[in-house]
């Protein structure tokens, strides 16, 4: 299997003020992540969403990518306009040319972008990671953030009726040479 990294929507208009759930934490470990994917030769994607005003407004301070995430040349990035990172975006082609059959999934926020792309993922066929520990949220008024990473990590990997399997893994226990 031959993967890629998805880091999805870790931008300042999300992160900064009132950041999710163990925002510095998760952000170490999507470090970490894209650190052992570029040791592997895996291709590393940011996918960043767009909004036409408020603090998502692309080229603006809160649309631009969190100062702590470590990022290199050859990193691809995204824009997007919906919670489906492969919804009128050319992250499908992409994949495809570089013959990607698998992906390592994480950023923000679990229950939106990161379920969403998630589902669609497996549904065009591609296996799919999460990185448990390395995707959050903002607390909700019925839950908070880091029980909703809990429950999106249970009910994603029950999900048995695509053709591949979805799987949730900690940081730590993700290797990417298994998955070449």
């Amino acid at each position: 299997m031959k993967a890629a990294l998805l880091i999805i929507d870790v931008q300042n208009g999300l992160f900064l003020g009132n950041p999710p759930a163990e925002a510095d934490v998760v952000i170490d470990r999507i470090n970490e992540l894209s650190k052992k994917a570029r040791d592997a030769g895996v291709p590393v994607f940011f996918v960043q969403h767009e909004q036409a005003q408020g603090e998502l407004l692309y080229g603006s301070h809160g649309w631009g990518l969190h100062a702590d995430l470590i990022r290199a040349d050859e990193d691809l990035r995204l824009r997007k306009t919906t919670p489906d990172a492969f919804l009128g975006t050319e992250l499908e082609v992409k994949l495809r040319s570089l013959r990607i059959d698998s992906l390592i999934v994480c950023g923000y926020a679990s229950e939106f972008c990161v379920d969403t792309t998630v589902r669609r993922a497996a549904a065009l066929g591609f296996a799919v990671i999460i990185a448990a520990d390395a995707h959050t949220t903002h607390d909700k008024q019925h839950l908070g953030g880091l029980a909703i990473r809990e429950h999106h990590n249970a009910t994603l990997t029950q999900i048995s009726s695509f053709a591949v399997f979805i799987s949730a893994q900690k940081t730590a226990e993700i290797n990417f040479y298994s998955t070449l």
